[in-house]
């Protein structure tokens, strides 16, 4: 009689381990965390608490370095980075509150990225087929400093989009940090000025600030439109029909030599 088949102790357990550590489970796990900190920001509104409610026992270097940590955790859970910038130099002046929002920003930035390079990477680079995710991937790969230094600097790219992009794509985590805290110094400069000027609109340094805010603003919107309207441009060209070549000479009757045509 034969003996039955007896299974290796901790098969189910192994299956069970790579289904969960698999590309689309962690995925998944992204997703789930990114629809669960949209969620919080809708409800809680924490930038209101950073912005209006900050706790008065906490003074000094240790509010800028708590305010920086939870300017980082907010923008990984998509609170607006202009809100926070205001914030940091309404409540801590601009030399202080620029190096808080900067802080932060490298902060936020550096958790997306690990997010999206742990969880997402896998299951999204074999998606990368189409003609432009493949540049874009090409270009980020490829050229990542002055790739993401060039992203920071416009003003237009939404930032935790950013992240994720770059962390599905092949840059390294040194250069996508070293380009995005260089990037970010000159909007976030200008809201964390605004914010601590904001008592005295008249003043030189708020109308400076907001004006570059409205300039920079204004050139990423005609810069924008400019690219979309050469790619529009460039596709309408691409599916016209070709010119009609001339047509050949019909098989049937070969043509004559003049020769022999006015022998005829």
């Amino acid at each position: 009689m034969l003996d039955p088949v007896t299974r290796p102790p901790g098969s189910l357990a192994l299956r069970c381990s790579r289904a969960l550590l698999s590309p689309w489970s962690r995925l998944s796990l992204l997703a789930a965390l990114l629809l669960g900190a949209a969620t919080t920001v809708v409800l809680y509104e924490p930038q209101r608490l950073l912005a209006a409610g900050w706790p008065p026992q906490a003074n000094g270097a240790g509010a800028v370095v708590l305010f920086g940590l939870a300017y980082g955790v907010c923008t990984a859970a998509f609170v607006p980075r202009p809100i926070l910038n205001l914030a940091a130099g309404a409540l801590f002046g601009m030399q202080a509150g620029l190096a808080a929002a900067l802080a932060g920003t490298v902060l936020g930035a550096g958790i997306s990225f690990t997010l999206g390079r742990l969880l997402g990477q896998d299951a999204l680079r074999p998606l990368l087929r189409g003609r432009w995710l493949t540049a874009a991937d090409g270009q980020l790969s490829r050229h990542e400093f002055r790739s993401m230094l060039a992203i920071r600097l416009f003003p237009g790219v939404p930032f935790a989009a950013a992240n994720y992009c770059a962390a599905v794509s092949r840059m390294g985590y040194a250069p996508f940090l070293l380009a995005t805290g260089l990037g970010s110094i000159p909007n976030t400069a200008a809201y964390v000025v605004a914010g601590s000027q904001a008592g005295s609109p008249t003043s030189p340094a708020f109308l400076v600030s907001m004006g570059f805010i409205v300039v920079s603003g204004l050139g990423a919107a005609a810069v924008a439109w400019r690219k979309r309207h050469g790619l529009r441009a460039r596709e309408r060209a691409g599916a016209a029909p070709s010119p009609a070549a001339p047509a050949a000479p019909s098989p049937e009757r070969p043509l004559e030599p003049a020769a022999a045509r006015e022998v005829r």
